[in-house]
Order: structure tokens, then sequence, then C-alpha cells
């Protein structure tokens, strides 16, 4: 017999689930006192009609009476058309799957189950994502009456964990439903929906309003004053809602935590921790290779199983970021997953549903259960034919799109082979040990440094402290940013925690203060630090007779530094002056914004010139660009015409606009690659 393992439930999780449902019958009061009052605008409304009628049995007391009842109608059917709305879940990507289809895996769901004492799922889906979910089509009625749930699986997580790390992951997901504390979550949740139904879901509503309100002027007086009555109503129930949707949250995290500490107890805490520590890296492992064949529509080129490739990219990732790989699937650590975050600043996120990944696994950690059964088997083996199920759900996300020709099928050999090529054309060289992923060499002047010895070796130069010293100069700018938002009152809060001190937003200027100063250190080393790197690599260049060359580089790349924020510039008021083109304006305001764009229009024409003129830029115009750039110069175009917009122009527009921004980028990269490799090369020949 199984035994039951009864999850603890935290004093946090008993507050929040206290405050959740106050929440809840705070909302219920509010609401009872609404459908009195419509109630009583109703009764008015008929009585008054009545009355009206009876005085003078005519047309227009005839028309006013019902224009009054229609009015008060219309107020009830908004507060009680909740009821009868349906959530149902787009199932148009899954594909359901039996018992007798995948024994071993509904063996393995049981197993689950007993375990966690919920009951099994009413349907089981699989999806293509990396994603597992509980889901249920929810109603009002669904907060009274038992429903039962079903179970979704992606084929991108059972690619991307092992048996026990997904046992890990569906005990999280029936630990939401294990214990009856849960069900206060589900209410919060249906009086959130409810809300939110009556705030922003009303097309159907308006549509029955404005139906009514068309028979004559009378029906549309009454009918404009039951919408004012309903904005009202609304106004008071936004602000409910506000209440209700912060309890929903918090509690809704602390579920979070619950539903882990269930799962924990099925499989021990470390298979949840290895999962979540890998999924971001899967997801994007996933997504990569979509984004791979997106681009290879125009040649209709496919793959025949994405998620062979899906693991190669994750494995690869690992690989060349110096992560252990076992059986298969990336060892990912917290310290790695936070390598480049050095931020101090915490700022409680109200609106978040679920906790951060590092609180998960602090919990997890601090739970510190025993793994249980242990399997290093991959979970793609619980299905009777993983392969088939790949190319299954491979075929199923290519079928929706049309290609212009016959699909012609990449081998695993031709992805591997163009993703390594595009990521090393793309990363720097192993030797700069990632110094220079979100940072550019400093600028300085190098003609007053002279020709100085470093003082540093190689490995110093680029050590991890010195790597750290980056990211703690980013950390810390970003930390100050956000500190001096608060210090603005841009960010409405009462307090945040700083290096573990919690502080008032009171005295977030002051804590500014402090941080610039300490930033402006920070930046002076790193600027040092580049400065003894520069003298390391001329001292090699200069012994091979290479000095200039190293120096023109370095001029080359701080001559782009200097001018690209101003370029960049350009395309960023062009972007903001044509922002207005995707949002419904009328003529005139269309009209006065086109006078305003063709203002910017023409600076920016004067800056596409300039890099078609320039040669550092040659590199990054394709032919493709160049003629297209021409074309958008060749013209004064016009966007818009009496009453609507000329797309084939406006088309134009953006390809100018997107090709500028790569032109700019690319460029101010491929000449920091060059410098890069310039150096590693003076490293080779020394």
């Amino acid at each position: 017999m199984t035994q039951n393992y009864k999850a603890p439930i935290s004093s946090t999780f008993k507050k929040m689930t206290t405050k959740a449902i106050l929440s809840v019958l705070f909302f219920l009061l509010v609401y009872i006192l609404l459908i009195l009052c419509a109630i009583g605008i109703t009764a008015l409304a008929v009585v008054g009609g009545i009355a009206i009628i009876a005085i003078k049995p005519m047309f227009v007391t005839i028309m006013i009476g019902a224009g009054l009842l229609c009015m008060g109608l219309l107020v009830l059917v908004f507060l009680f058309k909740f009821m009868f709305v349906k959530h149902k879940v787009d199932r148009s990507h899954l594909i359901e799957i039996t018992r007798a289809e995948e024994p071993k895996l509904f063996a393995f769901i049981d197993e689950i189950v007993n375990k966690v004492q919920t009951d099994f799922p009413k349907k089981v889906y699989l999806s293509s994502d990396v994603n597992a979910c509980v889901f249920y089509d929810s109603t009002f009625w669904s907060m009274f009456l038992p429903i039962k749930k079903n179970l979704q699986i992606g084929v991108g997580l059972v690619n991307s964990v092992s048996e026990i790390e997904l046992k890990a992951i569906l005990a999280h997901e029936f630990g939401h439903f294990s214990q009856k504390s849960m069900k206060v979550g589900s209410y919060v949740y249906n009086v959130n929906q409810i809300i939110h139904n009556m705030l922003y879901d009303n097309d159907s509503y308006n549509s029955i309003a404005q139906s009514w309100g068309s028979v004559n002027g009378y029906f549309a007086f009454f009918t404009m004053v039951a919408v004012k009555i309903v904005i009202g109503i609304q106004w008071v129930l936004q602000q409910v809602y506000n209440v209700v949707n912060i309890s929903y949250r918090a509690l809704s995290r602390q579920m979070e935590f619950h539903a882990d500490a269930v799962a924990a107890s099925v499989t021990g805490s470390r298979p949840l921790i290895t999962s979540l520590l890998r999924l971001d890296l899967a997801d994007h492992s996933f997504n990569t290779v979509l984004d791979y064949y997106g681009k290879k529509i125009p040649d209709s080129i496919a793959t025949e199983n994405l998620y062979q490739q899906q693991s190669f990219v994750m494995n690869f990732i690992a690989t060349n970021s110096n992560l252990h790989v076992e059986n298969d699937l990336p060892q990912l650590t917290p310290d790695f997953l936070n390598r480049f975050n050095k931020s101090k600043l915490v700022i409680e996120n109200k609106w978040e549903t679920h906790p951060s990944t590092e609180d998960r696994i602090k919990e997890l950690e601090r739970l510190n259960l025993d793994v249980t059964n242990d399997s290093k088997a991959l979970a793609i083996g619980l299905f009777q034919d993983g392969f088939a199920l790949q190319s299954k759900f491979t075929n199923k996300l290519f079928s929706s799109i049309k290609y212009s020709n016959a699909v012609v099928f990449h081998k695993n050999e031709d992805f591997i082979n163009e993703y390594e090529k595009d990521f090393f054309t793309n990363s720097f060289n192993e030797i700069f040990n990632k110094y220079y992923d979100n940072k550019n060499p400093e600028v300085f002047d190098i003609d007053l440094l002279g020709k100085e010895s470093s003082n540093k070796d190689l490995e110093e130069l680029f050590s991890n402290s010195a790597v750290d010293l980056v990211y703690n100069s980013i950390s810390l700018e970003n930390d100050v940013n956000a500190l001096k938002q608060i210090a603005g009152g841009n960010f409405k809060i009462k307090s945040f925690s700083y290096d573990g001190h919690k502080m008032s937003s009171k005295d977030a200027q002051e804590l500014v203060n402090e941080l610039e100063l300490d930033l402006k250190k920070i930046k002076e080393d790193v600027l040092e630090n580049d400065k003894q790197i520069y003298s390391y690599f001329l001292a090699l260049a200069d012994k091979q007779d290479k000095g200039e060359e190293l120096k023109q580089h370095y001029n080359d790349l701080f001559q782009l530094d200097k001018s690209y924020d101003e370029k960049i510039g350009f395309y960023i008021n062009m972007m903001n002056a044509s922002e207005f083109i995707y949002r419904t304006c009328t003529v005139d305001v269309i009209e006065q914004n086109m006078r305003l764009l063709k203002i910017e229009e023409d600076k920016f024409k004067d800056q596409i010139e300039k890099i078609l003129e320039d040669n550092i830029y040659r590199k990054a115009i394709t032919i493709e660009m160049r003629v297209a750039f021409n074309k958008y110069l060749s013209e004064d175009w016009k966007y818009f015409n009496v009453n609507e917009y000329l797309e084939e122009v406006l088309k134009l527009l953006s390809e100018s606009l997107n090709n500028y921004q790569t032109v700019i980028s690319k460029t101010f990269f491929q000449t920091k690659k060059e410098l890069l490799e310039y150096e590693a090369q003076l490293l080779n020949h020394e």
C-alpha cells in the first residue's frame, strides 16, 4: 500500500490563504451590493415606466417605459453574463493519447497519481513544446461542481529530462490538486476570471447593447444611460480586481512552493531541482531549431525530426559552457545560471504568479528530501516509439507552413554543420573567457597610453575575477537605474532589499549616491584592465612588427563606437516617428504625423547615403540590401493617400529601417570580432 505523504502547509501559505479568502469575501460583498443596486435600478425603471405609460398611454410614453426597462435589463445582464461564459482551451495543437497506445507512460502516471493521492486525468494530451500542465474547461459552475482535469505533456520537455525528472514535474502539476487547501486558489482564480470578464470580455455584451440601442432614438438614449452605469460598475470592479488579483498572485506563488514540496515528497528534492535548472536551456534550444527552420522557409528546407537537433543544440551549448553532460543531459548549477547576474537589488513583484527559479531551488534544498528510485533513463523511453513520436510532432509543426517548392529535408549533419559555423561566426575566441560577450573594449586615447608594458599576464587579464568585474559593473549600473526610478516615484513600492538588507523607498536616493561612487570605481578598474589588455597585445604585435596594424584595428573600433549611438539614434527617432502607423488614428492626426515623419526621414535618408558610401560598412551590406536602399532613396515616397495606407510603400520603409539597423549593428560586431581575432592570431604566432 502506498504511503501518502502530506506536504506541510507553511505559515506563509496559511497567511496568503487567509488573505485570499478575505479578498473573495470582499468581492462577494461588493458584488451583492452591486446586484442589489442593479435590482433597485431595474425595479425603479419598471415602476417608472409603467407609471409613465399609465399617465398617458401613447407612443412616446410606451417608448420611454420600454427604454427604462431596457436600461435596467442591460445592467442586470452585465452583472450576470459571466455565469454563461465557458473558457475553452484550444486543443488544435494537441494530440490525445490513450492507455492502449502508451501503456508504459500511463503506468508511470498511475504511480504518480497514487503517491500524490489525486485523481487520474480525464484525458492525456501531447504537445510539441517544452512544457507540462494540468488544465480543464472552466466555467463559473466549476467552483461548485467536481471537474476532472486533463494532463498535457510536451514532447520537447520529454526530450530534455530523465524519467525521474519527468516524474517530479508531473507530481508538481498533480500537487496543485492534491490538498484540500488548494481549493482556495481555485476560488480566487475564478473570482479573478469573473471580474476580468466584466472588465474586459465585453464584445458580445456590447453587441447586445448596440442592437437594442439601434431600435430607435428612445432606446438609444436609455442604452447610453445603461452603458454609463456599467462604466461606473466597472470602475468599482477595477478597484476590487486589484485587491483580488494581488491576493491571487501572492497565493499562487505559495501554491507553486507547495506543489514543489509535493513533487519532492514523490521523487526527492534533487530531480525537480535539476529539471528546473535545465528547462530554460531546453526551451532555448527548441526555439533555436524552430527559428533556424523559420529562416529556411523561402528555400523550402525543413527537417524530419527537430527534437534530435534540439538535443544537439542543448548539449553543444553545455559543452561550450564547460558544463557536465550526463546521459545526454546537461547538468546545470545555480551558480552557472547566475554567473552573469551580480545584482544585489531585490524588488518584490506582487504581480508575478510564479516565484523565481532561484527561490524554488532554495526551498527545495531546504526540504532536502532524499531521491527515491533514481532512474537515469531518458523520459522519451516511456513511449512505445520515441523516434516516431518526435517525427510525428515535427510533421505537425511544419504541416501548417506553405512552401513555394518541394520540401527538402535537412539531415542532422547539415543542421549541425551550419549551426556550428553560425555559432562560431557570432561568438568570440574562448581565450577571452566571455569577457567581451556583453561589453566592448573601453575607449581610450591610444597615443596617450604610449608603449607601457602590461604588468599582468594573459590568464590574469581574462580571469574569472576580471569577468566578474565586468558583470558587477553591468549589474550595478542596472541597480542604480532601478533605484533612481524608485527614488523618482516611478516604481510605486514601499520597500526593497539591497544586499540582504530591507530598506524603505525613501532611502533609495541616498543609496544611489553611495552606489554611484562604487560604480565609478568599478568602471575605472575595468578601463584600467582594458588598457592593460591593449598594452599586453601591443607588446606582442611589436615583436611581430604588427604594432601599427593592431592600432588600426583599435582605432577602427573606437571610431565606430563614437558614432554608433548617434547612428542608432536616427533609427530610434524614425521608429518613434512612425509608430502611429500601427495605431488607429483619424485622418487629420495621420496627416499631421506624416509631416513630422518626413522631417525625421530626411535625416534618416542622409544617414543611409553615408553608410552606402563608407567602406567600413561595405561588408555588412548585401546586394539585396543595396538594391532596397537605392529604391528607398530614389523617391520621396507617400505612405498615406486620401484615407488608406499604401502597404507596398510601407513595406519598403520597414525593410529599409530593418536593413539600416542590421548594417550598423553587424558592422560594429564584425569590427569588434576582427580586432579580437587579430589578437588571438598574435598569440598563435608568439
